[in-house]
């Protein structure tokens, strides 16, 4: 069995849709990130190459062994709507971005991916972890890679996905046997 134990990043306090934009991560609740540490397992510790999931990443990182950043674990890619609100993007074309978010599986934002396309790429990242790194394995990552595993795990609709909350420093623990997938534990806070 291997178990995949997702942490969301720190926050970011930044306002609009952030994707591949490099912020960074407030990490000045130690405390916080002392109970998360104490509540994962020693395994290996790998992140999205973004600098949000990296330093959060080191600060869990004590005793266990690190593996190389992954670009494959990225957020979704928002193009041209980066960094903007929704309200933003709304006044501009609220026809787009409301077709988007009724199917984000089928529609990307312009110069972005679809939710199918990101959770293609974070699943390829997914399978050779698993593929390598049996056991445990602590991935740090963003909201959107990690309700689209969480969709592979309970295997339902986006639009039913995306009502669970991942919210900043909890644990997704989802586990994969045989051919199976299920979810132990979604956005608990240590």
């Amino acid at each position: 069995m291997t178990r995949f134990w997702w942490v969301r990043h720190g926050p970011t306090h930044q306002k609009g849709m952030v994707g591949w934009s490099d912020v960074p991560a407030d990490l000045s609740d130690t405390a916080a990130i002392a109970r998360l540490s104490d509540h994962l397992p020693e395994a290996p510790v790998i992140s999205s190459d973004l600098v949000r999931c990296i330093t959060t990443a080191d600060a869990l990182q004590s005793d266990r062994p690190r593996l190389p950043h992954d670009p494959d674990l990225r957020e979704l890619n928002f193009g041209a709507w980066e960094l903007r609100t929704a309200a933003e993007v709304e006044a501009e074309d609220g026809g787009a971005i409301r077709t988007f978010w009724d199917r984000p599986d089928l529609n990307a934002p312009p110069g972005g991916e679809s939710w199918t396309d990101m959770t293609t790429r974070v699943g390829r990242a997914v399978d050779r972890l698993r593929a390598n790194q049996p056991g445990d394995v602590i991935v740090v990552a963003h909201f959107g890679a990690i309700l689209g595993q969480v969709q592979r795990a309970l295997q339902c609709p986006v639009g039913e996905v995306l009502g669970h909350r991942i919210d900043n420093l909890s644990v997704t623990c989802l586990a994969h046997a045989g051919d199976r997938w299920h979810a132990e534990a979604i956005n608990h806070i240590p």
